[in-house]
């Protein structure tokens, strides 16, 4: 029988990647998060909405596995970039000074070289598809590339990173219909402020380490605040994707959905603890599920 994976830092030590990946390439998993799925989930669900959104009732599989794909292909190259920019940082936060660059398992030369390779597999996926998708694919680089300095310059990288990270809603529907409209500039908004709430509490992680180290985030500028905030964040994300149901004629059945949805978001607010690194981790991890309650409301009000 395996031993349950315990921590070093935020990485886990004795999972799959351990038991399975040869040691050469372990670092390099590590450095895509691949043993940490729940930033895949999270840039991959704004994709799938728009893409059940933009379907006539039966979303196309294949499109959302290729998105699928992507989403892994792109969020390793994203993390990749991170700790690139923020090594020196890395180094610095007991969290963070185990990852494979601060710890010495991957050179800087090395993870540039690696970076181009994921982009390279990015790049042979986005050329699949139409054009406007392959002009929105090649646009979000500009997010990308900056996103790790939004928290040297700004209180709201968190912002920086939703745009980044709810692209694929944009993308999901061009793929889909090879145009842009109404409802997925709407999930895209509602997207951005669903990451403002949930990267909020994960940065609450931090808090002590980057008002240290000079790091700037919404965790450190709301401070007690923060729940009010997230409130309004989660609020405001119900009613944008509620109007994006109502501009894309949604039948009845995905409202109720939502709403269930919106209960998921309720219960990290009321049970949440921004001062428990351990239960801001949790409360984060859990909106995978508020993803997928989402995808079914839509996929509900497709089929209604």
């Amino acid at each position: 029988m395996n031993s349950a994976p315990t921590l070093d830092g935020d990485i886990p030590v004795g999972n799959w990647i351990d038991r399975h990946v040869p040691a050469v390439l372990r670092p390099y998993l590590r450095l895509m998060r691949l043993d940490r799925p729940i930033g895949t989930w999270l840039l991959l669900f704004p994709c799938w909405w728009s893409i059940a959104l933009a379907g006539d009732g039966q979303p196309d599989w294949l499109l959302m596995g290729l998105f699928a794909v992507g989403a892994v292909v792109m969020r390793g190259a994203g993390c990749t970039i991170n700790d690139i920019a923020d090594h020196k940082f890395d180094a610095q936060v007991e969290r963070t000074r185990g990852r494979p660059i601060p710890s010495g398992a991957v050179t800087l030369k090395q993870a540039w070289a690696f970076l181009v390779a994921q982009l390279l597999v990015g790049l042979a996926i986005l050329v699949t598809l139409p054009p406007v998708a392959i002009a929105l694919g090649v646009g979000s680089l500009a997010l990308v590339f900056p996103y790790p300095l939004m928290k040297r310059i700004t209180w709201w990288p968190q912002a920086w990173l939703g745009l980044t990270f709810n692209w694929g809603a944009l993308m999901g529907w061009a793929a889909v219909t090879g145009d842009m409209a109404l409802p997925p500039l709407l999930f895209y908004a509602a997207g951005i402020l669903w990451t403002l709430g949930y990267d909020t509490i994960y940065a609450h992680q931090d808090k002590e380490d980057d008002a240290l180290i000079g790091v700037k985030s919404t965790a450190l500028r709301l401070a007690a605040a923060t729940p009010r905030w997230v409130v309004g964040f989660y609020a405001g994300t119900l009613v944008l994707m509620a109007a994006a149901g109502w501009a894309a004629d949604l039948g009845l059945a995905f409202y109720p959905l939502l709403g269930v949805a919106g209960l998921q978001l309720a219960w990290q607010v009321a049970t949440g603890d921004i001062d428990d690194s351990a239960d801001c981790l949790e409360k984060f991890k859990s909106n995978r599920w508020f993803g997928w309650l989402v995808l079914g409301a839509i996929l509900a009000g497709k089929v209604a």
